[in-house]
């Protein structure tokens, strides 16, 4: 299985609790994205499945429609299937969300994931769903029916309310994360960071190589020294390390006091 480096960590674990290997792609050349140029030279006769996760975490990188029809122009006449975990498509700031399945012949080869816990602020009800081809779900059912039975009640109303009466709940959630991303963006780039500005989600991941500090003593030192938190880089795989992910889903005030703590953190270095 083909997974894009820098990446949320959970899903190298269950490829290999399935018996998989996991196989990474170094997107940090591509600003973070699989493209069908990066992604052709992995591919091999033994290539099952590949992970494609836009907006990302923890970058929030967004694949533009001819990224993603590149991708499926080389998928065309091979039997790979695509997992696309779409579970901050209600959080893309530049156009709109586009899934690689409404690409002609990939709708036969991809198993969509996505649920309310971004889109709905909904983390702790646990609801979320896929979207795959009838025969692939038949056996995905087998599996999951005797690992976890069913969602509980209470989450199942809410997530039928949010899907119905609250459907369009994430606009003013967007509308507002934009401002946030814009501030914090602008403040990161002043202080001198290097960075991709993401198109969605709510993460932003500067690189910190020219501090000279592993991503870890780098966290660290910033959390011990001006009680600020972020998350190292090589919490999404090796790829991640030289990064830290800072997450701007909180207040304008947070925000505004972290960035004033993180500047001159950044120029004691």
């Amino acid at each position: 299985m083909i997974l894009p480096g820098p990446i949320y960590p959970g899903y190298e674990p269950l490829v290999r609790l399935c018996g998989g290997i996991p196989v990474y792609a170094d997107t940090r050349r591509t600003g973070f994205k699989l493209t069908a140029e990066l992604l052709e030279p992995l591919l091999t006769e033994r290539t099952r499945c590949i992970v494609m996760c836009y907006p990302s975490n923890p970058t929030g990188r967004v694949m533009t429609a001819a990224e993603l029809e590149g991708v499926a122009r080389l998928l065309e006449s091979r039997n790979i299937f695509v997992i696309s975990d779409e579970i901050y498509s209600e959080l893309v700031y530049e156009g709109e969300h586009r899934s690689i399945a409404t690409l002609p012949g990939m709708r036969e080869k991809t198993i969509v994931i996505n649920g309310l816990s971004k889109s709905h602020s909904m983390t702790g009800w646990r609801i979320g769903f896929t979207m795959a081809p009838a025969y692939l779900s038949q056996h995905m059912v087998k599996v999951h029916q005797y690992n976890v039975t069913c969602a509980s009640s209470i989450s199942q109303y809410a997530a039928l309310e949010a899907l119905t009466a609250g459907i369009d709940d994430a606009k003013p959630m967007k509308a507002e994360y934009l401002k946030r991303r814009d501030y914090v963006y602008d403040r990161l780039i002043s202080m001198g960071f290097e960075l991709d500005k993401p198109e969605g989600a709510f993460y932003l991941f500067p690189s910190i190589e020219r501090f000279g500090l592993t991503s870890m003593e780098f966290t660290m030192k910033l959390l011990e020294t001006r009680r600020v938190a972020v998350v190292p880089g090589d919490a999404f795989s090796v790829y991640g390390e030289g990064y830290i992910r800072i997450s701007y889903a909180y207040s304008m005030d947070n925000l505004e006091k972290a960035m004033d703590r993180l500047e001159p953190f950044v120029k004691s270095l």
